[in-house]
């Protein structure tokens, strides 16, 4: 019998990468969707049964794209692009918020569009938004902005599929240890006058236990919603900020 699905959109990203490693070892064929078909094919060389999908969930036609590769149940979905850092609300361009906005909230419609015929009972819809989302700060205004819109999207699909025993939720990691990060942190020293460096020390103290949370930490979130136990879940957010809220 074919394994089920999973759906991984920013497969290649530095959390979708360590998400579609864990849900290759849950027994699930994945279709891993992003924008290099380069960067899919080093991918796929690194987990059996994944599938690669070039799309650009920025753009409608990621639709047809992932319907098409599609032949069997979905049972988890992640939505995990990332957006670009692009300043902060005084200055960030507005094109570029309106732009983040798209990416994690369009692309979250598109992608469950794009899947919602395969959809079965126990299935998943999962984001990946942020500690921004909740706790904004002067210094990244779309990831906060774009996250914020994206608790809503994820309550109203909670509300739009229970009735077919479809759950959705949000996952929001805090500060990550990853290079986005670090160009996060770059941006604020310059602004600041001050390294890099020492704003990510800042940013490290700001957690109860003095920590970045990890993409393996965000992975192992991802495949425990798998348990139907999760079902109790659906429209909250599971917050993975190191004990920033």
């Amino acid at each position: 019998m074919d394994k089920e699905l999973a759906v991984v959109v920013g497969a290649t990203g530095a959390f979708g990468r360590q998400i579609v490693a864990r849900l290759c070892a849950s027994n699930l064929d994945v279709v891993a969707v992003a924008r290099s078909a380069e960067s899919l094919g080093e991918l796929a060389g690194l987990n059996r049964g994944l599938i690669p999908c070039v799309a650009d969930i920025a753009s409608d036609d990621a639709e047809a794209a992932i319907r098409a590769v599609l032949d069997r149940p979905v049972r988890m979905v992640v939505h995990g692009p990332g957006v670009a850092v692009v300043g902060g609300i005084l200055d960030a361009p507005t094109a570029a918020l309106v732009d983040a906005v798209n990416i994690k909230v369009g692309g979250l419609l598109r992608l469950t569009r794009a899947v919602d015929e395969r959809l079965v009972k126990g299935s998943r819809l999962v984001a990946i938004g942020g500690h921004y989302g909740f706790e904004p700060t002067a210094y990244a205004a779309s990831a906060g902005i774009a996250n914020a819109a994206l608790v809503n999207a994820v309550r109203q699909l909670s509300l739009a599929y229970g009735v077919r025993g479809v759950t959705a939720h949000l996952l929001a990691p805090g500060p990550a240890d990853t290079e986005r990060l670090h160009r996060v942190a770059a941006d604020r020293g310059r602004q600041r006058g001050i390294s890099a460096e020492a704003v990510l020390q800042e940013m490290c103290a700001e957690s109860s236990i003095g920590a970045f949370t990890t993409p393996a930490q965000v992975a192992w979130a991802v495949s425990l919603l798998l348990a139907p136990e999760a079902d109790a879940m659906t429209g909250s957010t599971l917050m993975l900020d190191s004990g920033r809220r």
